[in-house]
């Protein structure tokens, strides 16, 4: 076990750049980290890191033992947590990430059921717009769209990832027509930054024809929130183009309304990432079948689609 716990602080320090990141996501202190790396390094016979005061790096040595043992680490210790598991059933902290208004309004309701279910898990959400490194970053479970598919990680899509264009009834009512894609040119626009980029894609909208047509709106507000977008939709500020998961709320208050609703940006697919291993631990494993039952039992792939009656 000393070997063990000195490989996954090796790897983890890696992947993280420090010492003190690894020791924040193995819950052990910094100097508990370095005594273990360099245990391990006295165990091998080699140096895996130079170390100065202020970086950290890798020998060439410990750049190909990291090749070596990255993956393996991953599933030992899934493996150990799915054997503990026979006898314990699920049980442990539940780490997830999940984007703030969607997992606000969507997924923490999904969550009640679970823990009455699985009394034994406990559970630590990160609410974050940005996609998170699963792995390098120690999560379970992360829900959203538009993940870099790094190699052990899976994804299981959960419902298209459609974008839909929305504004308040006043601005719909008091502006110039919109009924053609061409009538957004020079309209103020509400678009949303990529968490990825930093920067604004340039979106292209489709019909049910297979028509296609570019979104040509002012760049008057950019946000990196849809919530905050749809608030700012709601409040007369212009048109905003985000995803269904986001708006349909809104639209079916009344707050927001559909602008060309015959249109549609496909964004892909809302899916649920997880480690790629055999054998996920209790927890992850039923945590992701319920999360994929309560979308069959809400008919959410239906209802998070551009087309389905509520968003129309």
């Amino acid at each position: 076990m000393d070997t063990l716990n000195g490989i996954a602080c090796f790897v983890r320090s890696a992947e993280s750049g420090s010492f003190a990141a690894a020791a924040r996501l193995l819950g052990l202190t910094p100097a508990g980290v370095g005594k273990n790396v360099a245990r391990l390094e006295v165990e091998l016979g080699v140096r895996l890191f130079q170390r100065t005061t202020r970086r950290l790096s890798l020998t060439e040595a410990g750049e190909a033992f990291l090749h070596e043992v990255q993956g393996s680490l991953d599933q030992l210790r899934g493996a150990m947590a799915n054997a503990r598991g026979l006898t314990a059933g699920a049980t442990g902290v539940l780490r997830v990430a999940l984007p703030h208004a969607f997992g606000r309004d969507y997924i923490v309701p999904m969550l009640q059921g679970f823990l009455a279910a699985y009394p034994s898990v406990t559970v630590d959400w990160r609410f974050d717009n940005r996609p998170v490194d699963l792995v390098a970053e120690g999560f379970d479970v992360a829900i959203g769209g538009g993940f870099d598919m790094r190699p052990g990680v899976v994804a299981r899509v959960l419902a298209p990832a459609h974008r839909v264009l929305v504004a308040s009834p006043d601005f719909i009512a008091n502006g110039a027509a919109l009924r053609t894609p061409a009538d957004l040119a020079g309209r103020e626009g509400i678009l949303i930054r990529s968490p990825q980029t930093g920067r604004i894609r340039d979106w292209v909208l489709q019909n049910r024809y297979g028509a296609e047509a570019p979104i040509d709106l002012e760049r008057r507000i950019v946000f990196d929130d849809p919530d905050a977008a749809c608030h700012a939709a709601a409040l007369g500020m212009g048109v905003a183009l985000l995803a269904v998961q986001s708006t349909r709320l809104w639209l079916q208050r009344g707050t927001l309304k559909r602008v060309l609703p015959e249109w549609w940006v496909d964004g892909g697919s809302l899916s649920i990432y997880y480690a790629a291993q055999k054998l996920l631990p209790p927890k992850t494993r039923l945590f992701i079948d319920h999360v994929v039952e309560a979308f069959r039992e809400q008919d959410l792939r239906s209802r998070f689609s551009a087309w389905h009656p509520d968003v129309v």
